[in-house]
């Protein structure tokens, strides 16, 4: 009433303003009701458009897709105040009610439960393509991974499981159901044998369906990046040939010869980060012992003059001693007697006998402090310091911090010559001790550092930043020599490349996948499918991404993180783990039924890498009926009988096959696979195998994707080219590469995985009593290895301290007296009597 008394004395007293205020309401009302009445009509259209899709979807058996629903979320009408409000007043308010619940639909829902359905469906109805387009029907995952038409889809396939059915079948499917054209297919492989069978599968198995599969391609990622920056630039480039020779180390060497000839400071940083401080800890505590001296039973840090020290530090020194042509001895007795009551005999880090100058290295931080295990170091340092002036002796003093600063090197070369010694810097001067890193094989870390940079499109700020940033594991001074070397290098490189009007392997992605980013060209493919997915480098990410990064656009990638083994070529497995934060929502399904391998290899291989916390859990099951044999162990004495050990198992095999124990496939001869860790294993083989068998010698790394009925692992030793290899990625690839896996020998972990599941039939692994590697400890502690009969050497126990290495037999020097002790010596100094526990 209030309202109503208001309204009349707004427009004017008497009848005269009740009329005008009952047309100005009477308007309003119809305003009203014609707005509830088109929001009413909208949400109408919408309801009736999502149960359409839903029809349509399920008329046809085409899967509703995530680009489905995102049109149709972004279409979802807002009900207008009116609606309402006023939906009552006109009669609609059990429509508008009915209306409004049906707006808060769970879209993702419906399209689960509809493609479920489709699902179910296109099973039965296409039950007789699934079952042929392949020489073996698919089975029901596979089948769903065919039929699973979603914009993003991602396969996790065991070894073994039949992704490359899965990919051959999708394509067909995509033609024959009318959902994309052949011509706008496309299938990416990581080189030119994964793509050449592609092509050819598809071929053959398409046509063999009645399939027309003209314009379908398989491509590697080089090529069809050359193919797009051609289109892109009207140019077509060329690989450098010194790429296309397999040569990108030399050329490295070549211009590092040429800097080091040009520059005495290139010449000066690159000799020393190459012997002293290529793979060096980041604190004066750190480290890891390499080196025992008998005669003082010290374990220790070996020199490039042989002796043992007992720090990173006091190595650093000795080796830059070394390389200076410096004669010094080591923990010489001091000139004066000192001992007393608290004290033994003091003894300097170093003595120079030519000049009578004693030198200590002190484990002091850039704060000037020693690390906080290292209790009374500070009242020690004031001891020896004291005796020095005491007893007025010449002291050089070095610090930890100065000399991973770099400043400390020359600040002792200084002090050396002020004292008389002459520096005669020879970095290639024969070593008696340890072995320094090799020009190649910097050169290699060069490479490998170079693909990183440029896949991620670093730039020299961004590692500078990233550098900034870094965890405490990186070592910041020596990084900051690296990156110094490297982008001289870098210049030098892409100079050659503008020379030779070239490009290398990494600029084919990265620039590809900038012209798709940037739409300077669209290669028009509705679907793209993605060959070992797990061995994409964030390049490859940015390219297939952007291939697809268009409405109703498909992606299939197909991989196994239980087989990434090419993080050193620039893999990056979180393109894998985290693939729906990089391409779109989109379902993950799994291949876990093995058409390869026995159950027990399966279990075996399987327990062995899923020990690392990051790899994605299956539960693989076999297709074969028995579970087989576990792996065998043949253990030698020693390393020169691991040649008759092999030829002993392949002997073996042959004798079996020739008694009938043993039957070869239909029309096939028993397959073997001798699988190395690196191609000199193959020094091994014997020079004639036995004519029952079909033997062929691979690297583990290049049976990926390859198999055969049995396979051997002729060298599983431990040591730096041992088999999980111990060469360590130097620290300062942490700045360009992916996150690394904290996970230890993550990679040689996957690494056996793969060389594990390339057997059909049975796994054999010869390994050396007393040099037994980390893989063999723990398959044996973990009861997945029996000791082969064929082996020369007796059983081994593990060593109950560190669990690495395993228990052998040895003598004291000083008395003769055996004991066991661990083969992970120096790093583990587990010792037990003989009497205390008999094997």
């Amino acid at each position: 009433m209030l309202v109503w008394l208001l309204a009349i004395l707004a427009v004017g007293s008497g009848a005269a303003g009740v009329v005008i205020y009952r047309k100005r309401l009477s308007a309003r009302r119809a305003m009203l009701a014609q707005d509830a009445e088109e929001s009413l009509r909208e949400c109408r259209e919408w309801r009736d458009e999502v149960a359409a899709t839903v029809v349509q979807a399920l008329a046809d058996g085409r899967w509703i897709s995530r680009d489905n629903v995102e049109a149709l979320i972004d279409r979802r009408p807002r009900p207008s105040t009116s609606m309402r409000m006023l939906a009552r007043i006109h009669g609609r308010g059990a429509e508008g009610r009915s209306l409004l619940d049906y707006l808060g639909t769970d879209l993702d829902q419906v399209a689960e439960s509809t493609n479920r359905q489709i699902l179910e469906e296109e099973l039965v109805a296409r039950k007789r393509f699934l079952d042929t387009i392949e020489s073996q029907p698919l089975t029901d995952e596979q089948a769903a991974a065919v039929i699973t038409f979603d914009n993003r889809v991602q396969v996790v396939a065991a070894a073994g499981s039949g992704k490359t059915s899965v990919m051959v079948a999708r394509a067909a499917y995509a033609i024959e159901r009318g959902i994309v054209p052949a011509h706008r297919i496309l299938l990416l492989a990581f080189n030119k044998a994964a793509a050449a069978e592609l092509q050819d599968r598809i071929e053959t198995r398409l046509r063999a369906a009645g399939i027309n599969a003209d314009g379908v391609r398989a491509d590697t990622f080089h090529a069809f990046g050359l193919r797009v920056i051609g289109r892109a630039e009207a140019r077509k480039k060329r690989l450098a040939p010194w790429l296309e020779a397999g040569q990108d180390v030399e050329m490295i060497e070549r211009i590092v010869d040429e800097l080091r000839d040009s520059s005495e400071d290139f010449r000066y940083k690159w000799d020393i980060y190459r012997l002293l401080f290529s793979g060096r800890p980041n604190t004066p505590d750190g480290g890891t012992p390499d080196g025992y001296d008998a005669a003082t039973a010290t374990r220790g840090y070996r020199t490039f003059n042989g002796e043992i020290v007992k720090s990173e530090g006091e190595r650093l020194i000795a080796d830059f001693l070394f390389a200076a042509g410096i004669n010094y001895r080591y923990e010489e007795p001091y000139c004066h007697d000192v001992a007393d009551a608290e004290h033994s005999q003091y003894r300097p880090d170093f003595y120079y006998p030519d000049v009578e100058v004693w030198h200590e290295h002190w484990a002091l931080d850039r704060h000037g402090n020693p690390p906080a295990t290292f209790r009374g170091y500070a009242e020690s340092m004031r001891w020896k310091q004291n005796l020095h002036r005491t007893h007025d002796t010449k002291l050089i003093e070095t610090t930890w911090a100065s000399i991973v600063d770099r400043t400390g090197f020359q600040a002792l070369a200084d002090d050396l010559k002020h004292h008389g010694l002459s520096i005669d810097w020879n970095p290639d001067r024969p070593a008696a001790g340890a072995t320094p890193m090799k020009h190649k094989d910097l050169a290699r870390l060069v490479r490998q550092f170079m693909a990183h940079v440029k896949s991620n499109s670093l730039t020299a700020e961004a590692l500078e930043q990233r550098l900034k940033n870094a965890s405490k594991e990186v070592p910041r001074y020596r990084a900051g020599l690296f990156l110094e070397l490297y982008w001289a290098i870098h210049v030098e490189w892409q100079k050659r490349l503008a020379e030779a009007d070239a490009i290398d392997f990494e600029d084919m992605i990265v620039t590809a996948a900038g012209h798709l980013e940037s739409g300077k060209v669209d290669m028009g493919y509705d679907l793209v499918l993605v060959d070992e997915f797990q061995d994409a480098s964030q390049a490859r990410a940015r390219l297939v991404k952007a291939l697809v990064d268009k409405p109703n656009r498909h992606l299939l990638a197909v991989g196994d993180d239980w087989q990434s083994i090419n993080r050193f070529a620039g893999a990056d497995l979180s393109v894998m783990t985290a693939f729906n934060d990089s391409f779109g929502e989109g379902p993950t399904l799994r291949l876990e039924k093995s058409f390869r391998s026995t159950q027990t290899i399966i279990d075996t291989a399987a327990d062995f890498v899923v020990k690392n916390p990051r790899q994605f859990k299956k539960q693989v099951r076999s297709s074969q009926p028995e579970d087989g044999p576990p792996a065998s162990l043949v253990l030698v004495r020693n390393p020169y009988e691991r040649a008759t050990a092999l030829a002993a198992v392949l002997d073996d095999l042959a004798r079996r096959v020739r008694d009938g124990e043993i039957h070869p496939r239909a029309g096939q001869r028993v397959s073997v696979d001798v699988l190395g860790r690196y191609n000199f294993d193959k020094d091994l083989m014997p020079r004639k195998t036995p004519t029952e068998l079909d033997v062929s010698f691979r690297t583990a790394h290049s049976s990926k994707g390859l198999e055969a009925d049995y396979v051997i692992l002729p060298n599983v030793t431990a040591g730096k080219l041992g088999f999980p290899s111990e060469i360590a990625d130097d620290p300062v690839m942490a700045l360009a590469m992916p996150e690394p896996d904290e996970y230890e020998h993550a990679e040689e972990r996957r690494l056996m995985y793969v060389a594990l599941t390339r057997a059909r039939r049975h796994v054999t692994l010869i390994s050396v009593r007393g040099q037994e590697s980390a893989f063999v400890v723990e398959l044996l502690r973990d009861g997945r290895l029996t000791r082969s009969p064929l082996s020369t050497a007796e059983a081994v126990e593990t060593c109950p301290r560190c669990r690495r290495g395993t228990l052998t037999m040895r003598e004291r020097r000083r008395d003769s007296k055996k004991f066991y002790g661990c083969t992970s010596f120096p790093s583990c100094g587990y010792t037990r009597n003989v009497d205390d526990a008999p094997f």
